[in-house]
């Protein structure tokens, strides 16, 4: 297994495939949504994932401040339903958020958490910020870095 971050220029095409393929099986038809899975970030992201054999295990897109949010961000987070459990989970939001915070020296970030999973972000130094609402028929809250995690 290996961790690999990549800009979207340096993807190459089976990677950014399968990425795009697991981003739409988890939130597209797992999720039953359908929403515009491509939203035009994928081109400013560092994308983040664990894979194993050729196959993606986990994955998130780290957003740059000023990209879609004033605050960077960290958004697509997602463990293949197979290998959920595993601590994948973990061990992919304490990269992402090292790598935003030590070599970004970024000081905030952002989420759109869905809503039973702000719980999980908390334990990572994120906090709600919001009142819950409904995006694309699944309730999320926005959740802000509240500390200089460095796990």
């Amino acid at each position: 297994m290996k961790w690999i971050e990549k800009e979207f220029e340096q993807l190459t095409v089976h990677e950014l495939y399968a990425i795009l393929k697991e981003r739409v099986d988890v939130f597209v038809v797992e999720q039953n949504c359908a929403y515009p899975e491509i939203d035009n970030y994928d081109q400013v992201a560092t994308h983040m994932f664990l894979i194993d054999e050729g196959e993606i295990k986990a994955y998130c897109r780290l957003l740059p401040s000023g990209s879609k949010y004033e605050e960077a961000s960290i958004g697509r987070v997602l463990v293949k339903e197979k290998y959920r459990g595993k601590g994948y989970a973990i061990q992919l939001m304490e990269r992402a958020v090292n790598i935003m915070m030590k070599e970004w020296n970024e000081k905030t970030i952002k989420l759109q958490a869905q809503a039973h999973l702000s719980n999980f972000y908390a334990q990572f130094g994120f906090e709600v910020k919001s009142d819950e609402y409904m995006d694309d028929g699944i309730p999320h809250v926005d959740m802000i870095s509240s500390q200089d995690y460095l796990g």
